[in-house]
């Protein structure tokens, strides 16, 4: 593959989508130097050597009501686009999450006949079932993050390769605890609370301030209690009390916490690998919820009670999610010798267990650049 160079274009809509982009860019390039990447994404795709068009604070939107409201501006991204990958021509297509888009995307460009790659797939298994129809006509590629879901797909006619989750990798963070702990002032022999009130501005808009009543309480009722904010570094938090300590890096934040309170969504999992116990909470516009209800067809919100196929962390939905009820869970889990802590913690031994093994980007890398060869090879012929 060394006589030309590669083009791959790439779209992430959201920041987890932006750290997955940038580690797989990574791994690709370290396999196949002769590559260049183009696309929509954020900081850390950037970072990684990838040209951005449109970063993800333009795109990262969620909630039918939220979209409906930005349909214009997404119509016009989504022409953009179009017209972008026609006059670039790139040899492969990869799509990571974002499937209200990305799935758009794809059907809209399938004439082009440009080869798709799918990383981190839409949950069709959760709701929309006959997105997989869609899929069967217009990618080329699908990967999966998790075990169950390549059962699911491969069951529904869309063959799909399994390469584990990106939780399963060791990650080497650029801090040691003590500096962590220094930086932050905090006690490392005193309990500590992490807020992870989302990653879109509009999660914070109906989180944050639910979440500053619970932690008002907690603070007068908890003895030495310290709190960290897990904090993207697309939103904004308003207002911040001085006590408060704001990390942008979550993992970190998560790692140094005993309980936390968590906006579902992935850093529910950090949270499970991490050993970090939490209380789930999410609220949506009433327009959303209407219609998560009506298609949804799981049990659980939380990915954590999906992998478990149990609920083994509470999860505070829509009117649930208020100060009462978040003190009500996440109180006993601040102390260290609960049952409902302990056994919480027992049970997260089985999530990382499922999460398979290192090497998932180092895998999917491989896995593209097989299909990208083999294209090439049919192109000769």
């Amino acid at each position: 593959m060394k006589d030309k160079l590669i083009k791959i274009f790439l779209i992430a809509g959201e920041p987890s989508g932006d750290l997955h982009g940038a580690k797989l860019i990574n791994e690709i390039k370290k396999a196949e130097p002769y590559v260049s990447f183009i696309g929509h994404g954020g900081d850390q795709m950037k970072n990684a050597g990838m040209k951005i068009i449109k970063h993800i604070n333009d795109l990262s939107i969620m909630g039918f009501f939220e979209v409906l409201k930005h349909l214009p501006k997404f119509l016009k991204i989504m022409g953009d686009t179009i017209r972008i990958i026609e006059r670039t021509k790139p040899d492969r297509i990869i799509l990571i999450d974002y499937p209200g888009f990305n799935l758009r995307l794809a059907k809209n460009i399938y004439y082009l006949k440009i080869p798709i790659t799918y990383f981190i797939l839409p949950q069709a298994w959760a709701w929309k079932e006959k997105r997989v129809e869609v899929m069967k006509k217009v990618i080329d590629q699908s990967i999966s993050i998790f075990s169950f879901e390549q059962r699911w797909y491969n069951s529904k006619g869309l063959y799909t390769d399994y390469v584990g989750h990106p939780f399963a990798e060791t990650d080497h963070l650029d801090e040691s605890s003590k500096k962590f702990y220094t930086r932050h002032k905090l006690n490392i022999s005193k309990p500590i609370l992490v807020l992870l009130p989302g990653s879109r501005q509009q999660e914070i808009d109906r989180h944050w301030d639910i979440m500053l009543k619970a932690t008002k309480y907690l603070l007068n009722k908890v003895k030495d209690l310290q709190i960290i904010v897990g904090k993207s570094g697309n939103v904004h938090l308003s207002p911040i009390p001085n006590n408060f300590k704001i990390e942008e890096n979550s993992k970190k934040a998560i790692i140094s916490g005993t309980a936390a309170i968590a906006c579902s969504g992935t850093a529910t999992l950090e949270c499970a690998v991490e050993n970090t116990p939490m209380v789930v909470c999410y609220k949506t516009s009433l327009v959303s919820w209407y219609f998560i209800k009506k298609i949804s067809k799981i049990k659980y919100s939380s990915i954590v009670n999906l992998i478990y196929n149990k609920e083994i962390v509470p999860e505070l939905l829509q009117n649930n999610m208020n100060t009462l009820n978040i003190i009500k869970e996440v109180e006993p889990l601040l102390d260290l010798k609960s049952s409902k802590r302990k056994t919480m913690l027992n049970n997260f031994n089985e999530i990382r267990k499922s999460l398979g093994i290192p090497g998932v980007y180092e895998r999917a890398a491989s896995l593209i650049l097989l299909k990208i060869k083999n294209q090439t090879k049919n192109d000769i012929k």
